[in-house]
């Protein structure tokens, strides 16, 4: 055998042990005529050593180990003269009789150390070595063990784990598909799924009652921190419920969650509910960050029309935030801010501030506009106290204004330390519009997806007011990241075709694209929803990371590239030419 123990599980009481161990040699170190070598394999790691009195031979053997060498040696567990309490194996070392490299190793391109030198490109080209590093392996394990309590769970709730196609047909609404040429049927292709949407449905009029899945899912869109070209949902869905069957049953299966593998309890209390256009009222955004407070204030009344300041005279929205403690920042703090919220381009006219001084009085970047009359209301209208900075944002759009003020707000957040990444705020975000209108198609679309289905009270609505018609929808945020959503589905033929005709589907055109399933709900489908929760983003909150990156095997970097694989990358002649595919070439 290759070993007997692996290199993080020796302690003191192994004391006296003869043992085999195997893995990759961390560093190496001499010390007068001893070298200490550390062993490294998924485990942990092991302190060698190699004594030069004892056998001179194999102390020469192992001067010549380099980085990353695979080796297995025999040796004496023994107790360390100079013990590493930051090591669970540092009460103990191996006395080394016998060496056998493995295999040799180039010098890596960077160092495999917690906290190394290389750069997120060279890091991504050399996925390999780079999942060697204990950060980066902790966050597979941790991804892993959230898979099995995820399993675990759902199975003690009755639902069942069923697989589902990966090679789809092509749906319109959405992001863009990825389309794969049949060979065998030239001209047409398949699609890889955006999610398992119409496949679940189909599952719950099947008779399936409760299912889920750990499932890719594929879309071609522009990148993010949160975003990747393909991602993994845990997609599940329900038959026979309502809103809140679903929003209770995965609250609890969220909060055993965190306990099981986060270790953190979440309480009794249910998660607070805020409809989206509250949230979008009170901080400008859908996906709230909770963990502190910074509610905007509306102002309005407090200062259009208070004197000629044409700015806020002129805005069909002002709205301010209250940054406690922080009207000791400089003139090139505040510019530093004004500076940000002019490069987010989205429609405030600019950034006013106002300080609170210890006295009570208020003085602002807009003093010779406002009398401290005025500028006291503004005060008691944001609730500031002495100490206390206010900033101030106007616009023409209300809702471009609002968000603007929300990236402020988030920035701040940031800047105060009010973001702490141990800490977690979880709420549903329900009550989402049915429809948003595109200005690219000229039509309304579908907020979440065409399968969504509207409020009941507001059915009626679909023929008179369409754009004011809620929908059944629900999404499960934490820490200002939406990690899972989903809607109560239409399960009635009837109501799913008029849905189709408020999108501006053709009755031939939505039989085209989803007759199959419209044609499923006429043999008796029950009333179903569900929802899908985002596995890398939710184990990049459990592991504190900015990006869901580093808890992804093998990812792709910010232009959808696997620099490691050079993927994509160009096919031969001959595989075009069987799938019957000519290529243009692209402008210079």
């Amino acid at each position: 055998m290759y070993r007997s123990n692996n290199c993080g599980e020796l302690r003191i009481s192994n004391v006296g042990e003869s043992v085999t161990l195997a893995g990759w040699v961390q560093r190496t170190r001499e010390h007068g005529g001893l070298i200490f070598v550390d062993l490294r394999d998924r485990y942990g790691i092991t302190q060698l050593v190699f004594d030069e009195e004892e056998n001179a031979t194999l102390c020469q053997e192992a001067k010549h180990l380099g980085r990353e060498y695979v080796v297995q040696v025999e040796g004496a567990v023994r107790e360390r003269y100079s013990k590493n309490p930051n090591m669970p194996t540092g009460d103990i070392e191996i006395n080394v009789s016998t060496l056998r490299v493995l295999n040799a190793a180039a010098t890596p391109p960077f160092t495999i150390e917690d906290y190394t030198d290389g750069g997120d490109d060279l890091r991504m080209k050399y996925r390999y070595l780079d999942l060697r590093r204990t950060p980066v392996r902790a966050n597979l394990e941790l991804r892993h063990k959230f898979c099995l309590a995820v399993r675990h769970f759902l199975d003690s709730k009755g639902f069942l784990e069923i697989e589902t196609p990966v090679l789809v047909g092509s749906t319109p609404e959405g992001a863009r598909d990825f389309i794969v040429p049949s060979r065998m049927n030239p001209g047409q292709f398949y699609a890889l799924p955006q999610s398992p949407q119409t496949l679940k449905q189909l599952l719950m009029v099947a008779g399936m009652d409760r299912y889920f899945q750990i499932v890719k899912c594929f879309r071609d869109e522009d990148l993010r921190a949160d975003r990747q070209p393909e991602f993994t949902q845990i997609d599940c869905e329900m038959s026979f419920v309502e809103q809140d069957d679903i929003i209770c049953t995965f609250e609890e299966m969220t909060k055993h969650l965190f306990k099981e593998v986060r270790g953190v309890d979440l309480g009794e209390q249910p998660f607070l509910r805020l409809s989206w256009h509250e949230a979008m009222r009170r901080f400008g955004s859908d996906k709230p960050d909770m963990r502190f407070g910074m509610e905007f204030v509306e102002l309005m009344d407090v200062l259009k029309g208070k004197s000629d300041f044409s700015v806020f005279n002129d805005a069909a929205y002002i709205g301010g935030i209250c940054a406690e403690g922080c009207a000791v920042y400089t003139r090139k703090q505040i510019d530093e801010l004004t500076n940000f919220v002019k490069s987010q381009q989205v429609g405030a006219k600019g950034m006013v501030y106002a300080r609170v001084e210890e006295d009570g009085n208020v003085k602002s970047s807009v003093d010779k506009f406002y009398s401290q009359e005025v500028l006291q209301e503004l005060k008691t209208a944001m609730q500031a106290k002495p100490g206390d900075l206010i900033l101030i944002l106007s616009g023409d759009d209300a809702m471009k204004t609002r968000k603007q003020l929300c990236e402020l707000r988030l920035l701040m957040g940031e800047r105060l330390g009010l973001r702490d990444k141990n800490k977690f705020a979880l709420l549903w975000v329900v009550d989402f519009p049915m429809f948003e209108w595109s200005e690219e198609e000229g039509r309304l679309m579908a907020m979440h997806h065409p399968f969504t289905a509207p409020k009941p009270c507001d059915v009626p609505k679909l023929d008179t007011d369409p754009a004011n018609v809620l929908a059944d929808a629900y999404d499960m945020v934490c820490n200002g990241v939406e990690v899972g959503g989903g809607s109560i589905r239409i399960h009635d033929a009837v109501l799913q075709a008029k849905i189709f005709e408020v999108l501006g589907f053709t009755p031939e055109k939505a039989q085209e694209q989803f007759g199959f399933l419209m044609n499923a709900f006429k043999f008796g489908a029950p009333p179903h929803g569900g929802l899908a929760y985002g596995l890398d983003r939710f184990v990049s909150l459990f592991a504190g990371l900015d990006s869901i990156r580093d808890c992804i095997a093998f990812p792709k970097n910010n232009s959808g590239r696997d620099v490691m694989l050079d993927a994509p990358s160009v096919v031969d002649q001959k595989q075009l030419d069987e799938l019957m595919l000519d290529l243009r070439k692209t402008e210079e």
